[in-house]
């Protein structure tokens, strides 16, 4: 095994000097440097077990001979944040993520790096580090949250917060919110049905830069510290091959993630983030293609909230790779990609059987034919917009309602609790996009409270902002353009007509190209939101939510 690169010369004697410091060997020095990215931290459920995680990749990685090294990333929970002006800094959080581990693994020269993530933007920040760096790398997340349960039967986040809207509808007593509060969330893990940290984390496996299991073995299984060990000794072999990355993540692997994205019916969060990994592996992935995608790739799985099955039984019921295998039935995947095992995804999902087909839908009796998720374009979306299709009861697939207009989420949140919204509305919140919010905020929070009142199956919500993965419902979101920059959405009034037909992939404001420049001519920009500190500088540079709300460079 060849000499790290510190080891070579006495011009690097200075920066032996400072591993001495660090109390290294002369045996460590020699081995081969892999940074482990810990995303450890004490306010995320998801990344409080990290810390164990890490200390498994460490033993993995000096039993494949290389000298561990551990560097921090940092890490947001989304249901902290949510509903407040801290939902601002979530998405915010991937590219600071993808910058500050790229900038810590070229400045000490690496030769591999094993990312330990787990939650929603952590996931995708360092799939993006992963690129850029380009040198071995192996993922191995924090893993699932176990259910909850409440009322004999599991539940998971998605129902903590429709408990808060059902409360304010009258459905159910305090002493009820306090039974879901209490029970809803009863282990360290990423939450625990297909909201956007699971769905993200089962698609790093898809992706080829995960080992089986990466997605689905719950937090709380000793199977967890063994994937992570594994891990450990797998990246020395990626290593010892010199297989990298951008080896791995191919234009192939991520039309892959695609297919598999609509068929286990991930979150919406994966338009943005597919798109923006994909962008720095030199892979052009525009959202456009997920229809195209959809129309031939079934819906196998309907895991919270879009169901009522979650990551747990994903997992014994054979995981990613019994999915994956039960696509390649009908051979919708590109199984010659090479992935982290060295070896390629038709090796790997060989013999992987779907023990559970009710978790797991067989190929020939889908819960739809098509996928997941749905990129919708019209008037109102010109550039385009995104649903979770899985998650619309059959009700809301068509539906037409008046435009109920907010300028902001909160705003929203309040008509619908003070029960100003009522069956066959469309709720429409703006200014709420990557400029406008800026952040992009997930409008869980509307969502759940329409869920809660009862009127999940008779209003629609519409927003240039996005969705939690546990959103439910009529929910589409990423409309671009934005208001903020002017998009059709800006220009709708309180009660226009829209039209919503998801099977045709439609979005329109039922207002004429007359009355719309008309507006258009009376519309002015507003001020920004926020004028100083980190917020204000994403806000200049962030891209269009139907580009990945990436940096621009």
């Amino acid at each position: 095994m060849a000499e790290n690169f510190f080891c070579d010369g006495v011009e690097m004697a200075p920066q032996r000097s400072l591993f001495n410091a660090l109390g290294m060997t002369h045996e460590e020095m020699k081995r081969p440097l892999v940074g482990i990215v810990s995303s450890y931290n004490e306010i995320v459920p998801g990344h409080m077990n990290i810390d164990k995680i890490v200390e498994a990749v460490k033993l993995g990685v000096a039993m494949g001979g290389g000298a561990p090294v551990v560097f921090p990333a940092i890490a947001v929970c989304d249901g902290i944040a949510m509903g407040h002006k801290g939902m601002k800094y979530s998405l915010v959080t991937r590219d600071l993520i993808a910058d500050s581990t790229e900038c810590m693994a070229l400045a000490h020269h690496f030769d591999a790096l094993v990312m330990v993530p787990n939650c929603d933007k952590n996931v995708p920040g360092l799939l993006m580090a992963a690129a850029r760096v380009n040198v071995p790398t192996i993922f191995v997340s924090g893993g699932p949250m176990l259910a909850g349960h409440v009322n004999g039967g599991k539940t998971s986040l998605s129902s903590m917060f429709e408990a808060v809207g059902a409360y304010s509808a009258g459905k159910i007593s305090l002493e009820d919110v306090e039974e879901y509060e209490n029970k809803a969330c009863p282990t360290c893990g990423s939450c625990s049905g297909m909201y956007t940290a699971n769905s993200m984390n089962c698609l790093t496996e898809v992706l080829g830069m995960g080992l089986r299991g990466n997605g689905t073995i719950p937090a709380v299984y000793s199977e967890r510290i063994k994937l992570a060990k594994k891990a450990g000794m797998a990246v020395m072999e990626l290593y010892r091959k010199n297989i990298r990355p951008l080896d791995i993540m191919t234009e192939k692997a991520f039309h892959n993630a695609l297919t598999a994205d609509m068929a286990l019916g991930c979150s919406t969060n994966s338009m943005l983030h597919l798109p923006a990994i994909a962008r720095e592996a030199g892979v052009e992935l525009n959202v456009d293609i997920a229809n195209e995608i959809s129309a031939r790739t079934p819906n196998l799985c309907h895991l919270a909230p879009a169901g009522h099955t979650y990551i747990e039984e994903l997992n014994e019921a054979g995981g990613v790779y019994a999915v994956m295998n039960e696509l390649n039935k009908k051979k919708l995947l590109n199984t010659d990609v090479l992935t982290v095992t060295g070896r390629t995804m038709a090796e790997n999902i060989e013999g992987c059987v779907n023990m559970n087909t009710e978790v797991i839908r067989p190929i020939d009796n889908p819960y739809s034919t098509t996928g997941g998720i749905a990129v919708l374009k019209g008037n109102l979306a010109p550039d385009s917009c995104v649903v979770k299709r899985s998650a619309v009861v059959p009700e809301m697939m068509v539906h037409e309602g008046p435009a109920r207009v907010f300028d902001c989420e909160e705003d929203a949140i309040a008509a619908i609790k003070g029960g100003k919204i009522v069956a066959g509305d469309v709720v429409v919140i703006r200014y709420e996009g990557p400029k406008g919010g800026p952040g992009m905020r997930e409008m869980l929070n509307p969502t759940s409270a329409i869920a809660g009142m009862g009127l999940g199956s008779s209003v629609a919500l519409i927003t240039d902002g996005r969705f939690s993965g546990a959103s439910r419902g009529a929910s589409i979101g990423h409309v671009c353009p934005e208001a903020a920059v002017g998009g059709p959405i800006a220009l709708v009034k309180e009660g226009d007509l829209i039209k919503i037909n998801i099977p045709e992939n439609k979005l329109e404001l039922a207002v004429s190209d007359e009355e719309l420049a008309a507006r258009r001519a009376e519309w002015k920009p507003r001020e920004p939101k926020v004028t100083t500190g980190y917020l204000a500088r994403y806000a200049k540079m962030v891209s269009d939510s139907c580009k990945g709300a990436v940096l621009e460079k």
